[in-house]
């Protein structure tokens, strides 16, 4: 991942960029896809052209690097250090194997469990919101300007926060309904932290909805391989049009500079992080005893692990004898001329 250079975000603030506007960085990026000639056309930066110096990449896009520490975990620990006090008081009970019984989860780094990672992501999602610095927006994402449902949007509407039920009810609708999976969750949370990042915003209980259904909508066009079309949505949101999908769309990609990967480091630390905040907030992913058929199951995925482990070491044993066969010749070759 390049630089050794790591850091921790404090709860009270997230990570920041030099400070411009969002709609001020909007439009200059805009501005600078029109190159000056007679026929204006449209102009993509190559990558490199794009890139930030490791240093502040690494301070500031945890979305890009897996050595950056995770927004949302950073946001979570003061009131985890509470909640582990209350748990300390309360004696909260958990699940322990014993010698004859062994509790294991079903949920893996590749296969996580749907409904967990979906509460986590959640959670995630919570945090953001309620340890926000300030109500840094743009209008493309403001709900009052464009609502997802004819319901009138309540005046209050940009000051009271979303409860955690709430935000997991409007996303396991969502995934229920389109058959998104468990790795759809975390890309979304990986694009919704880079999007905060890369645009200088803030997700707020005016734009939260918006901004997690754009970060859903990109997470499953990339990641699935059957991809839920933006009209599928309309369908789903029955009042929303196909065109402001499609509009909120090309923002969200504009603001994240077209940048959609997901490296598999990050990925893993996104998982393992809302494991951690899944622990943190007594949230534990569902353990269930080991029975027959399931050690059977962890014996044939084992199994099937080893076996690939072979055929690389042999194959990387069979480089390593033609190498040094090679190496050998030329050595002959080379005495007897």
């Amino acid at each position: 991942m390049g630089n050794t250079v790591s850091c921790c975000v404090s709860p009270e603030s997230s990570p920041k960029l030099p400070s411009r506007q969002p709609a001020e960085r909007l439009e200059e990026f805009q501005t600078s896809t029109e190159v000056s000639d007679d026929n204006t056309v449209p102009y993509l930066q190559h990558i490199s052209d794009r890139e930030v110096p490791d240093d502040l990449a690494l301070e500031s896009n945890p979305s890009d690097h897996a050595r950056a520490s995770t927004i949302f975990l950073s946001k979570s620990q003061t009131d985890v250090r509470d909640k582990r006090k209350s748990n300390h008081i309360n004696h909260i009970s958990h699940k322990y194997s014993s010698c004859s019984t062994i509790f294991i989860d079903d949920s893996t780094v590749s296969q996580p469990n749907l409904k967990s990672t979906i509460k986590c992501v959640t959670l995630a999602i919570y945090y953001h919101i309620k340890k926000r610095d300030s109500e840094r927006s743009l209008d493309i994402f403001d709900e009052k300007l464009h609502p997802l449902s004819k319901e009138p949007v309540p005046d209050d509407y940009s000051r009271i926060d979303p409860e955690h039920k709430l935000i997991y009810r409007f996303v396991r609708t969502l995934f229920s309904a389109a058959q998104l999976t468990a790795e759809c969750a975390i890309v979304t949370l990986v694009y919704l932290e880079r999007l905060l990042t890369y645009a200088e915003l803030d997700i707020c209980p005016a734009n939260w909805k918006r901004i997690v259904l754009g970060a859903i909508l990109l997470a499953s066009k990339v990641w699935d391989d059957q991809a839920v079309w933006n009209v599928d949505y309309c369908q789903i949101l029955k009042d929303i049009t196909v065109e402001d999908m499609n509009e909120m769309e090309r923002h969200f990609l504009e603001l994240l500079q077209f940048n959609i990967n997901v490296p598999a480091s990050v990925y893993a630390k996104y998982y393992f992080d809302l494991r951690q905040l899944a622990d943190d907030n007594n949230l534990s992913f569902p353990l269930e005893p080991l029975n027959n058929q399931r050690a059977q199951k962890l014996e044939a995925i084992s199994r099937l692990c080893e076996d690939k482990y072979k055929e690389l070491s042999q194959a990387a044993l069979r480089r390593s004898f033609s190498a040094d066969n090679l190496i050998g010749i030329q050595r002959s070759n080379a005495v007897l001329s």
